[in-house]
């Protein structure tokens, strides 16, 4: 796998934990707002799913960032910190 390659790939995980995040932040706000019990069971699920989602998102990326290249943490910690984790 070429550099470029993995740098695309760490790239559009970064991309989607963004978009996780943003998802989750938006869905958090609507915890517990509906007078319906049934449609506060349901977004409790979504948020929670978002979540997990996030989670395993976060575990891949972390597979495929380099150990040895210091570059790539701080890279890692600056999406990181953009995204709110």
């Amino acid at each position: 796998m070429s550099d470029e390659y993995a740098r695309g790939q760490r790239d559009g995980l970064h991309l989607a934990l963004t978009v996780l995040a943003a998802e989750e932040d938006k869905w958090e706000l609507l915890l517990g707002k509906s007078r319906s019990r049934r449609t506060n069971i349901a977004r409790e699920v979504r948020h929670k799913a978002l979540q997990v989602a996030q989670k395993r998102v976060q575990t891949v990326l972390n597979r495929l960032t380099p150990r040895e290249n210091p570059t790539g943490s701080s890279e890692l910690a600056a999406a990181l910190e953009k995204v709110g984790l």
